[in-house]
């Protein structure tokens, strides 16, 4: 019996903030140190922070995390500890994994499959590293070796795969597994997307079968530079098992788990196997040499491991609460102002906002306030609703085509929330606007003609009161446009799209309402039901723009927002030409006539096309899936475009 107990630590960090970095990753390794772990590993540019983007081009950053190391090596003392950072090699800059411990830097190793699809752009600023290569790096006076290496640690063979190398289908695990390794670490920075932690899961176990070693898997926590959330989840698997795993969505800055492994078993599995056998016969390149003591821990092996898993509506409850507290706090604002309609958008995000202070509170205690986030100036023991109400402001601005529905939906839903709560009257400043423009039109605005701009009026006049307000308190905006609406421009400009954050921006109404009556019925013990959420539910969703006795509704306006979310899918995620949506939606809703889906289609794609400004001008967004809209990281679009002319004309005459 050969054992080693290793570690995963996990810490949310923010890019550039070289101080508050450092202090969270020397926070995990004392924390690693106490647990008795001996060899623990980091995430993924840890030490300057993944989300640096065109920072990464300055020698600044590169020469402040070199800076760094040698604090963090010293700190190792007895403990190996791998940490990810930029490092700038013959001209060319890599995203790397430094392996520390007693003082030492004993190696680079660079990653070798860069992520440039999606919200990645990896290729952007690093340079994948050549398999089988290494080199050497001159670091205050020592030659290190970079590369494509493996450690040689009292016998015990230490290899890598940084984050995407786990996800390519020639994957370095192999050649690893070919050369003897024992431990595989994964230093990681992989963003939250819907059930993305569901094949992580597959790539450690089948990692840790197949090439007969122990993964040890770590990711970075939380919102991290604004748009990507980072979801934790560290993960440790020997031989096809989990020997512990740890949480995801978590509000701590750091935390570390640890499993005490045998060696010896791992080897006993790769004796068994033929293959493994075959493939040992060569050893391209010589493991670099450890020199540092190493003791047998003196903890038990049986140890937790199961994976936990949450239900789409708990994923994003998780998420967003997450991702919301980090943005706050990294912005240092004040809380949050919510222009509350009664409709389902709004509601969704003042009631994420008050769930996220629910969670603060539970997970790390009511106390906790002025210890994680002092700006606030919560004093310890604040009660609960002082703090929802410093942290959360709702607004019901009412115009004349507001309904009592309405006004009742937003008070019921504020005062459920704990919301501090004000009611505004908006008409006066309509009129205002309404009289100056018929004054310089010379002629009056009517429904019949103008119908467009004055329902934008009453919108955009309820901006500037919520601004002031967010601005007085130094607080965030929140703007309540959803992804339904960004993709056929069913948004006011400077209306429901103002805000600083727009944190519904990524998901689509169809699950936005399930996810609605999911918070009103079930809930979870993470998150017990807001049954007030009825007098939202309830509800057709309506922009009320338009006089009462018209009975707008959204639905009426467009289409069937399941309809509309699955013509979006096929069209924008799958690039489906419009001939071959429309063929698709016969198949799936075979309830409609074919010219009404056939007109449905066409409007899709016609204001899709001429709504891509508006799209570019939406506050940042959370990236939650491979359906994002959002231009800066993930759809890009023409501004300008022939709008599918061509394509929906042949349509019509089909």
């Amino acid at each position: 019996m050969r054992l080693i107990r290793v570690g995963a630590g996990v810490v949310n960090q923010t890019p550039l903030d070289w101080p508050g970095n450092q202090e969270r990753l020397l926070a995990a390794m004392t924390e690693a140190r106490d647990a008795g772990i001996q060899l623990l590993c980091l995430p993924e540019l840890c030490l300057t922070g993944y989300g640096c983007e065109d920072a990464f081009f300055s020698p600044d950053v590169c020469r402040r995390a070199l800076e760094m190391l040698p604090t963090l090596a010293d700190a190792s003392k007895d403990m190996l500890t791998a940490v990810g950072l930029p490092v700038l090699y013959r001209g060319a800059l890599y995203n790397v994994a430094a392996l520390l411990g007693q003082g030492e830097v004993h190696g680079f190793v660079a990653k070798q499959s860069l992520a440039g699809d999606g919200i990645h752009y990896e290729p952007r600023w690093f340079k994948a590293w050549p398999a089988e290569e290494e080199g050497l790096l001159e670091m205050n006076g020592k030659d290190i070796p970079i590369g494509d290496l493996i450690f040689d640690w009292d016998g015990i063979r230490i290899g890598f795969e940084i984050c995407e190398d786990a996800w390519v289908a020639q994957r370095p695990g192999s050649r690893l597994a070919e050369r003897g390794v024992d431990i595989i670490l994964n230093p990681s920075a992989s963003h939250f997307a819907f059930e993305k932690h569901q094949i992580r899961q597959r790539f450690v176990l089948e990692g840790s079968r197949a090439f007969h070693t122990t993964y040890v898997y770590t990711n970075l926590l939380g919102n991290e530079a604004g748009r990507a959330i980072y979801d934790g989840g560290p993960m440790i698997a020997t031989g096809g098992q989990f020997v512990a795993t740890g949480p995801r969505f978590s509000f701590r800055p750091q935390f570390v788990i640890g499993a005490t492994v045998d060696v010896d078993l791992t080897r006993t599995l790769r004796v068994r196997s033929v293959s493994a056998r075959n493939a040992l016969e060569t050893d391209a390149l010589d493991a670099v040499p450890v020199l540092l003591d190493r003791k047998e821990p003196t903890f038990a092996l049986a140890e937790a491991g199961e994976p936990n898993d949450h239900s789409k509506e708990e994923e994003f409850t998780h998420v967003m609460t997450l991702a919301l507290f980090d943005y706050m706090r990294k912005s240092w604002s004040r809380g949050f102002v919510v222009s509350l309609s009664g409709g389902a958008d709004s509601a969704a995000c003042a009631a994420l906002v008050g769930l996220m202070v629910d969670r603060f509170e539970r997970e790390l205690g009511p106390d906790a306030w002025p210890r994680w986030v002092p700006y606030l100036g919560f004093e310890e023991g604040a009660p609960l609703a002082a703090i929802k109400q410093g942290l959360l402001f709702c607004v019901y601005q009412a115009s004349e085509n507001s309904s009592e529905t309405t006004r009742h939906a937003a008070e019921t839903v504020a005062t459920a929330l704990g919301a501090r709560y004000s009611e505004w009257k908006i008409d006066a400043l309509v009129t205002h606007y309404r009289s100056m423009v018929e004054s310089s039109l010379e002629r009056a605005l009517t429904w019949d003609e103008d119908d467009i701009t004055l329902q934008n009026i009453q919108a955009r006049v309820r901006a500037p009161g919520v601004w002031m307000l967010a601005n007085a308190r130094n607080a965030l905006l929140l703007a309540t446009s959803n992804r339904s609406e960004a993709a056929v421009g069913y948004a006011t400009m400077d209306g429901d799209t103002s805000g600083g954050l727009s944190p519904i921006a990524g998901i689509d109404k169809a699950f936005l309402r399930q996810w609605l009556r999911w918070m009103e019925t079930a809930g979870s013990d993470d998150f017990p039901p807001i049954p007030e959420l009825s007098v939202i539910n309830a509800q057709a969703p309506t922009a009320e723009l338009r006089p009462l006795e018209q009975t707008q509704t959204d639905e009426a306006d467009l289409m069937p927002y399941p309809l509309l979310d699955a013509i979006e899918r096929s069209a924008i995620r799958d690039k489906r030409a419009p001939e071959e949506v429309l063929l698709e939606m016969r198949a799936r809703y075979p309830e409609y006539e074919i010219k009404q889906l056939e007109l449905w289609v066409k409007r899709f794609f016609q204001l899709w096309s001429r709504n891509q400004w508006k799209r570019e001008r939406y506050a940042p967004s959370f990236h939650l899936d491979d359906e994002n809209l959002d231009p800066k990281t993930w759809c890009r679009f023409p501004i300008l475009s022939g709008g599918f002319k061509r394509e929906l004309e042949e349509l019509s005459q089909r």
